[in-house]
This record gives C-alpha cells, structure tokens and sequence, in this order.
C-alpha cells in the first residue's frame, strides 16, 4: 500500500477505467433449493464492468463457475460493448483454506483459459514472476479452464469417500484403515493426500463444487455417475455417524452433552 502497488476504492467506473485486467472474485454458492452454482453475483458484476469500458480490457473470471459461464459473461458485456473491447478469460484459483498466501506465491500450476493470443501474452506477462520461481503455466480453451477447477474438487471429494467407504470395511474386518491409507499412499500413481478417513467432506468448496459439476453435466445430458455416488456416499457417512452415537448411548440421546474430538474442517483454520 506505502508503495501504491494497493488500493481500494468503492468507485468501480474509475477503477476499471484505470486497470488493464479485471478479475471477478464473488460468491458462486449453490442455489437454494437446487444443486447448480448460483451465478448472480458473477452476472450482476459482468453487468457493472460492460457499463464502465473505456479501452481494451481483459476481464477474468477468477470465481468457480460452471463450463460455459464464460461465453454468458461475454454476452453481458458486448450488450453496451464492441467484441474488441474485450476479452474474457477463465483463471481459476487453487488455493487451499489457511495456505492461501503460500499457494499464491507458490502455485503448482497456473491454468488461463483463453480463446485469443493476445490475452494469453497478457496473462503470462502478469505471472512472470511466479512462472519464474517454477510455477506450471498451462493455457486451454476457456472453457477447459471452467472444468479443470470443478473436475478436481470432485477428484478430491472422491478421495476421501474412497477411503471413507473402505473404513467401514475395515471396522468390520478389525483392520486399522490408517494402515491401509498409508499402503495405498505410497503408490506414486495415487498418492497420500486426501485418503485420511473421518467424518463426511464438509468446508466452503466440495459440496458445491461437486453439486454443480453433477448439475452441469445433467444439462448436458450427460451422467457423472461416480461423482454422484460420492455425494451419495458422503450424505451416508454423516447418517452412519449419527448411528453410532445412538449406538454407543443405548439410544438415550435426550440431554445428553456430546463433545467431538478432532474435527476440525482444517488444522490452523
């Protein structure tokens, strides 16, 4: 901020007057009532962005949002805008809950969806710094961009319902799951992270995010049956949970204090 690299301000029409790139950063929470992303906010700030546009801008859309989400932002904006004002690019963020500063300053990749040379110059220059200190930059279709962030929230929401559903085989066969959790690690294919048996998913992303990706799909006549049987799986492990409390208290619950140990939604959260 001292160095006036920073600054805030409530006025947008100047803001984006003064910027080359625009990143729209808002809320895509699940509609109520619904399974797919709620894309108010992203539309009502396309909206406000085609009002201010003076010159050339390249407006991302860093908020998760559904494949094609970016083709209806481009519609708001050429309303009150000629296409060569602008061009819009899908750039997902990757950042982990109590990490945030750390993954971005270290990313392990960089996705930029762009349909135009131009942007992705533009882009790249943008992230220089960070591709210099060994960051992936990966350029796709804007649309790839959209479902690269969705079709690995999912990949991850599978993981831990994996080994969550292997858990109550192990309970069943008195295995320690944690011995299986690290077995399976160890195969370089497949990894550590994410295979940690508990309670079902929860946080800000995965249950939205896995929602939404299911949603898309219908939309397209398409069914990501696994994905869906994650969801499923997961509604289950709250459910089974809940039975061996009542299973542990006889069935005697009423005025009962219950005290949780271990978790957390993230450790230093």
């Amino acid at each position: 901020y001292r160095n006036k690299r920073l600054r805030f301000s409530t006025d947008l029409k100047r803001s984006i007057k003064e910027s080359d790139i625009i990143f729209i950063c808002v809320g895509t929470p699940t509609k109520k009532g619904g399974s797919s992303a709620d894309l108010t906010q992203i539309f009502q700030a396309a909206k406000e962005i085609g009002s201010a546009l003076n010159k050339f801008k390249i407006i991302v859309t860093k908020s998760t949002v559904p494949v094609t989400t970016g083709d209806e932002i481009e519609k708001i904006l050429s309303k009150k805008n000629n296409r060569n004002k602008f061009s819009v690019v899908s750039n997902p963020e990757f950042l982990r809950e109590g990490e945030a500063i750390r993954d971005f300053t270290y990313p392990d990749r960089i996705i930029v969806g762009s349909n135009d040379k131009k942007s992705n110059r533009l882009m790249s220059t943008l992230y220089a710094p960070l591709i210099s200190k060994g960051a992936q930059y990966i350029n796709t279709s804007r649309r790839s961009a959209e479902l690269i962030k969705y079709a690995s929230n999912a990949f991850l929401a599978t993981k831990i319902t994996f080994i969550n559903e292997i858990a109550n085989l192990c309970e069943k066969t008195d295995i320690n799951v944690e011995d299986i959790s690290i077995g399976m690690g160890l195969d370089k294919r497949i990894g550590g992270r994410f295979l940690r048996a508990g309670p079902a998913y929860g946080g800000s992303c995965f249950p939205k995010d896995t929602k939404a990706i299911t949603s898309t799909a219908d939309k397209f006549k398409t069914n990501l049956s696994v994905i869906k049987s994650v969801i499923k799986s997961n509604k289950n492990r709250s459910n089974l949970l809940l039975q061996k409390i009542y299973k542990i208290l006889n069935n005697k619950i009423k005025n009962k204090k219950i005290s949780f140990l271990g978790v957390t939604f993230k450790a230093n959260t």
